[in-house]
Order: C-alpha cells, then sequence, then structure tokens
C-alpha cells in the first residue's frame, strides 16, 4: 500500500528523527576508521617488508578475524548493551593496532604480525551494525506499532554512508601514509576509533535496551537460529566477493594495459553507481517487498557481473562498473530491510552482524582467489570472481527465498520470539 504525503519516507524527515543526529555525527566519525584499516596496513607492512603478499596477507587474517568475531560482539551488544561492548571494545582495538604498529616497524617475523592482526580483527568496533539498530528501535515495528515507512530510507541513508566511509577512508589512510609516514594510517584510524566510539558510547539515551532486561517474551536466541537470516548472510557472501573482486581485478587490469593511475577512476565510478543507486532507493515509496525487491536486485547484480570478464576497454569497463555499482545498493538496502521483517528486536545488532561480517568474509576470499587468478592467468580471469559469486548465492536466494517470509503474529508468538506487528509479503 501506497504512502501518504504526510508520512512519504524522506532522508528530511528521517534526519528529523528525534536524538539521530545525537548518533549519526559521532557514529560516522567511529565507522570512517572501518575503511582505513586495510589499506593503512597493506601500506605499512609492504614499507616494512617489500612484499605486497605479506602485507595483504596480514591484512586478510584480519580481515577473516573481523568477518567471524563480528557476530559474538553484535550479540554481546544485544544482551548487554551496545555501551558495554563499546568501551572496552575501542580500547582493545587501539592497544592492538599499536601493537601491530609497532610490531612492523620493528620488522618482525610475518608470524608475529600474522599473531598481532588477530586481535585487531576481532576487536573491530562494529559502529555500522550498531548504528543500523538503532535505527531499527526507532522506526521498526513493535509491539501495538508497525514498523514505519522510513525504515527503507534508513538503510538507504546507512548503505551511503558506507560506500561514502569506503571512498574516503582510503583516501585519507593513503595520503598520510605515504605524505607523512607509513604508519600514520594505522595511528590516525586508531585515534579515530578511539574518539568516535568513546563518543558514540556516550549517547545512551538511543541505544537498543539490552536483551538481558528484555522480557520473558523474547527468549535468548542467536540471530543465525532465524532461517531468513543464514539465506541473507549467503547473499550478502556473494555481495562482498563483488567487493573484493573488483578491488583486485581493477588494479590488475590498470597496470596490464600500463595506466595504473586509471584505477582509482575505474573504482569511483563503481563505488559512484553504489550511491547513487541507494540513494535513489531511500527516496522512492516502494509498493512492493523488500522480497521481491532484493531477488530482482540480486538478477541484475549477476547479470551485470558476468560481463566483467569480456570488457577490455577503459570507457566500457567504467560503464559496466558502473551498473554493477547501481545494482548493489538495492539488494544490500533490501536485505538490510528484512532484517527488521525477521529477527526479534533483542537479535537485531547480531543479525546486521552477521551480514555485516557475510561482506567482509565475501571480500577477502574474493582478494585471494582473484588475485592468484590475475597473477596466473591475467586480469580478465579476476572478473570471474564476482560472477561466480553472485551466481552461487544468486541460486542459493531462489532455492530458499521462502525462508524469508516473515512469520506470522501467531507463529511467532508460538515459537517465543516476541509480539510483532504483521508485516506486508509477496
Amino acid at each position: 500500500m501506497a504512502s501518504t504525503v504526510s508520512d512519504r519516507p524522506g532522508y528530511g524527515q528521517l534526519l528529523r528523527t528525534p536524538g539521530a543526529w545525537t548518533f549519526l555525527l559521532p557514529g560516522f566519525a567511529a565507522r570512517q576508521p572501518f575503511a582505513m584499516l586495510t589499506i593503512g596496513i597493506v601500506l605499512l607492512v609492504q614499507h616494512t617488508t617489500g612484499s605486497y603478499g605479506s602485507a595483504g596477507a596480514v591484512a586478510a587474517v584480519t580481515g577473516v578475524s573481523m568477518a567471524l568475531f563480528a557476530p559474538q560482539t553484535g550479540r554481546l551488544a544485544d544482551r548487554f548493551g551496545q555501551r558495554a561492548v563499546l568501551l572496552p571494545g575501542v580500547l582493545v582495538h587501539a592497544a592492538s593496532v599499536g601493537a601491530l604498529t609497532a610490531l612492523a616497524l620493528a620488522d618482525a617475523p610475518l608470524w608475529v604480525l600474522f599473531l598481532a592482526a588477530v586481535p585487531t580483527g576481532a576487536s573491530v568496533p562494529q559502529i555500522g551494525p550498531m548504528v543500523r539498530a538503532r535505527w531499527a528501535a526507532r522506526l521498526g515495528a513493535a509491539p501495538g506499532r508497525p514498523a514505519s515507512p522510513l525504515m527503507t530510507t534508513a538503510a538507504a541513508f546507512e548503505s551511503v554512508t558506507d560506500e561514502f566511509t569506503f571512498v574516503v577512508g582510503p583516501v585519507l589512510a593513503t595520503a598520510l601514509c605515504t605524505g607523512v609516514h607509513p604508519a600514520a594510517g594505522l595511528i590516525a584510524e586508531a585515534a579515530l576509533t578511539l574518539l568516535g566510539g568513546l563518543l558514540f558510547a556516550a549517547r545512551r539515551s538511543t541505544q537498543p535496551a539490552p536483551r538481558g532486561a528484555a522480557t520473558t517474551a523474547e527468549p535468548h536466541r542467536s540471530a543465525l537460529s532465524v532461517p531468513g537470516v543464514r539465506v541473507l548472510a549467503v547473499t550478502f557472501l556473494g555481495i562482498g566477493a563483488v567487493f573484493g573482486g573488483m578491488q583486485v581485478s581493477l588494479t590488475a587490469f590498470s597496470e596490464e594495459i600500463g595506466r595504473p593511475g586509471v584505477n582509482g577512476l575505474l573504482y569511483g565510478v563503481f563505488a559512484a553507481g553504489n550511491m547513487l543507486a541507494g540513494l535513489a532507493c531511500g527516496a522512492v515509496v516502494w509498493k512492493i517487498s523488500p522480497r521481491r525487491r532484493l531477488i530482482a536486485g540480486y538478477v541484475a547484480l549477476t547479470l551485470t557481473a558476468s560481463g566483467l570478464w569480456a570488457v577490455h576497454s577503459v570507457p566500457l569497463l567504467a560503464g559496466l562498473g558502473l551498473l554493477v555499482g547501481l545494482c548493489i545498493a538495492p539488494a544490500l538496502i533490501s536485505g538490510y530491510t528484512l532484517v527488521d521483517a525477521l529477527v526479534p528486536a533483542s537479535a537485531r545488532t547480531e543479525a546486521f552482524t552477521w551480514l555485516t561480517g557475510a561482506v567482509a568474509l565475501g571480500q577477502a576470499a574474493a582478494v585471494t582467489v582473484a588475485g592468484q587468478l590475475a597473477d596466473v592467468h591475467g586480469a580478465s580471469t579476476g572478473f570471474l570472481v564476482p560472477l561466480a559469486g553472485t551466481a552461487l548465492a544468486l541460486v542459493t536466494l531462489l532455492a530458499l527465498r521462502s525462508r524469508l517470509t516473515p512469520p506470522s503474529r501467531g507463529r511467532e508468538a508460538a515459537r517465543g520470539i516476541g509480539h510483532r506487528e504483521p508485516v506486508t509479503v509477496d
């Protein structure tokens, strides 16, 4: 059903949500370092070891560690509150980044850097999922209250914010590492994480109620026990494969044609497509369900990614990269929107971290595979990774799409998940 003019969702109305700016501004500062970490590690370790392979391996360990530990951080935040998890988390992360930096500058053995990379990745603050959980707490369905039409707008806003972060963060880290000192990127990452994380944690009034204080109507359950979350996690693995495959393959393509400087332009066009689509998704009053939007967006993403390997000119690759970027945001936004309908409020932060972790895991795997393919067979074969990742995820999504249907009110109560208003589905 279409919204009326008075409740038409839009970014202006979203940003007028009471208390929104109190967590958006510190949240943006705290999530910025997330995009600085990988490139900061690569530039520092490459400087101290002289090997891009070693630098990439250390960064990959950090990414895998983050992907594995992020859901546990989300679960703890749901149970004990975001502040209780963030305060020690940002301190541990800052200390871990400092230790990794010092060890790299001291020319420590590679295996020591691997060990230091584990707590560095495991302690990455999950600010993005926590911000999404705060939006869900204010706009999502609750007993006696249906979900606000602004939920899709909030998901789009967060997608654009994430993409903007991944455009600005690497540029800032690279400028610091090349213009100041090879360790400056990581030092800035740790400082921003500490300052932004502490400010974000201080905004207690907007954080979701801890699960430990919830009523017995919502028992303690992992978000991964919800079948739809498992389907979404596989779907987001495929999106991570696109990000990782594009990063490596665009770099290899640029070097292969003897124009390494064009890499930034190509990836910028790809990222711009994602941002533009995210802005558009948040401005539209949708009349179809998030599940249908997710399937349609993912089919389009798979089709556009299927042609990357066959393109050998800069203009054509830029155009196709733009189309791929345009298809990512609708899939991401629809998936995040489905979380509110599928997952009880007591497990939403964990659910968001599973999806964020799935993207990071897919990206880490894609970087490794695409890099090896590009080294052995050329840049074009690296572009097969986004195709393979999205195709496999699409098959899973189509086969298990029924699990993305929110349970009816009666079925929720019978399973003890809690009472929420029914949501329109296919």
